[in-house]
């Protein structure tokens, strides 16, 4: 019987070692398996500007102010990152000036917003240039005296004391649409004209000689906001334009 009883034990002893190896070496490839996926972080796909513009569009607050037209935002967030590439704008550049000349001159249609912050900082008037409209502008010229507003990208420059007071130069940076524009002396000032009474007068704002005028009262804040290498952007829903400006060029379309 013992003979019989030995060999058993011996056999089921090395049966139970197997299943118990087995298992051991289940359980060891279950955890590295699990580790292994803990440590997989998903790849996310970088955002592209415009995700990064909407981001910052819905974050800003328009409440009691005129509200800036999203796609606007869009085209002027899209040129300013481009200058930024380009190395026209300093890295730590955040300030962008947008003016749409699309809507009536009777409305507040310049906005300086801080991108960081992702607030506006003002919301004003601005006057377009005798010849680009009445109420509504409606002509852009980029030619000596022609008394009318440019269209596109500018970066500011510096300031100075001259016939209409307290100014900022702007160098346009779309080739043949405001590139003139310091050989025109199309600058940023104040104007009486520019004003809640003159609309009341006038059913309409008052108008410049082809620059973006602001109050009299808001000139010298605006302007030592924004003074200094910062992007001002004048829009208008021109086709010719808003397809031939390269600061309107997606990575996709270069």
């Amino acid at each position: 019987m013992k003979k019989v009883f030995l060999p058993l034990i011996t056999v089921l002893f090395f049966a139970t070692s197997f299943y118990k190896v087995e298992d051991l070496k289940k359980t060891t490839t279950e955890n590295q398996l699990k580790t292994q996926s803990q440590d997989l972080v998903p790849i996310s796909e970088p955002k592209s500007t415009a995700n990064y513009a909407e981001e910052i569009y819905k974050a800003i607050g328009f409440d009691n102010i005129n509200q800036l037209q999203s796609d606007v935002f869009a085209k002027a967030y899209l040129g300013f990152t481009n200058l930024k590439k380009e190395g026209k704008l300093d890295q730590d550049s955040h300030l962008l000036t947008i003016c749409d000349f699309s809507l009536s001159s009777a409305e507040k249609r310049l906005w300086i917003i801080d991108l960081n912050e992702k607030k506006v900082l003002f919301n004003s008037l601005v006057a377009h240039g005798k010849n680009t409209g009445e109420e509504f502008a409606q002509k852009f010229s980029n030619t000596e005296s022609s008394l009318q507003s440019s269209l596109g990208f500018y970066i500011t420059e510096t300031t100075y004391n001259g016939s209409n007071g307290y100014s900022l130069k702007l160098l346009g940076m779309d080739s043949g649409y405001n590139d003139a524009a310091l050989q025109r002396a199309i600058v940023m000032h104040g104007a009486d004209y520019v004003s809640e009474d003159f609309i009341k007068n006038q059913k309409r704002l008052g108008r410049s000689w082809g620059c973006p005028a602001v109050p009299r009262a808001l000139a010298e804040p605006i302007i030592n906001t924004i003074k200094g290498k910062n992007c001002l952007f004048i829009y208008y829903p021109d086709n010719q334009y808003l397809s031939s400006s390269k600061w309107l060029k997606t990575e996709e379309s270069i």
